[in-house]
């Protein structure tokens, strides 16, 4: 956790600072049914300042409004059961209103369940459930907790936050494991903007052919497997080739597959999807068939930016990445 602080005004831990409430005063609500992960998770809460509400079941938002909700809120859901799937898009609801942080510790198989149920809350969804990955999701919420300012978070600094979090995700894993799991930031432009819609439609030229995309897709496989992962483990190009092939096939991308495109481990590309969302590279769709599901989705101005690439890349003669 210490390691998190440097991006949050010291002065923001007085109660009067900010009008936030200091960092012991903060709350965490638990919603799962395994007693002993709850336990664990309540733990390393406790260890990171948080005052620890009542543990209880997520379906229980189906039958009441759950208690009042802590400053975050975390839920642990390897699997979904109907009942609680419906109580989590409730959970999503309540947590965007009152303002807090959610986190939700799932699994590959839930993903796409977990996934589709979360859309106004902006989560930070942890796959597999190892401590390391929970205590940075509980200092990434802590530093988003209003009152606990994160400085000056334009697009740059919230591309700063994200590589603190992936280096420290990937020093875990080491330490754990030893081996990379996490990815290095590289963007392909801070503070990403799109041109205007008249601008778009004058001077955006086709996106390419789809087996040219593959293609670079393999070339950047085979770059991996001669000479490893660590020193090409940024996941944003491979997400937005994958998007981009998708769009011209007329596919549509789960999160589950794009997940397993991007070639780093879920936890991180999602945090990457999250991050490209908001910087206008990707959207979200729901599911019109099944609203329980969503798509991902190059933006226009993200397929306008790929279209504009490719188009440069063709004029060099190069089908190189």
């Amino acid at each position: 956790m210490a390691q998190l602080a440097y991006l949050i005004d010291a002065e923001s831990d007085s109660p009067g600072a900010s009008g936030g409430a200091p960092l012991a005063a903060r709350s965490l609500s638990l919603f799962g049914s395994d007693t002993a992960r709850l336990g664990r998770i309540a733990d390393d809460a406790r260890l990171a300042g948080l005052t620890v509400q009542a543990m209880r079941a997520l379906s229980c938002l189906n039958e009441d409004a759950g208690g009042l909700l802590g400053d975050i809120v975390a839920v642990d859901a390897p699997l979904l059961s109907a009942a609680e799937m419906a109580a989590l898009v409730r959970l999503d609801e309540r947590v965007a209103r009152a303002g807090a942080q959610l986190i939700v510790l799932t699994s590959e198989a839930a993903l796409e369940d977990v996934f589709g149920c979360l859309e106004r809350s902006h989560p930070q969804i942890v796959i597999g459930g190892r401590q390391s990955e929970g205590l940075i999701a509980l200092g990434a919420a802590l530093a988003r907790l209003p009152g606990r300012r994160v400085r000056e978070m334009d697009e740059e600094d919230r591309l700063a936050f994200l590589k603190l979090t992936e280096q420290l995700g990937r020093l875990s894993d080491r330490l754990d494991r030893f081996e990379s799991g996490a990815s290095r930031l590289e963007s392909p432009a801070p503070g990403f903007r799109g041109e205007s819609g008249d601008a778009r439609r004058r001077t955006r030229p086709a996106l390419p052919d789809a087996r040219l995309v593959h293609r670079i897709m393999h070339q950047r496989r085979l770059r991996e497997k001669f000479l490893g992962t660590d020193l090409f483990a940024d996941p944003a190009w491979d997400i937005l080739l994958d998007l981009t092939a998708a769009r011209v096939e007329h596919r549509r991308v789960s999160v589950t597959s794009l997940c397993i495109a991007a070639g780093v481990p879920p936890t991180t590309a999602l945090r990457w999807i999250g991050q490209m969302i908001d910087s206008g590279l990707l959207v979200r769709e729901q599911d019109d068939q099944d609203r329980r599901r969503a798509f991902i989705d190059l933006s226009e101005e993200g397929a306008a930016a790929m279209a504009r690439y490719f188009a440069a890349l063709d004029g060099e003669g190069s089908q190189l990445s």
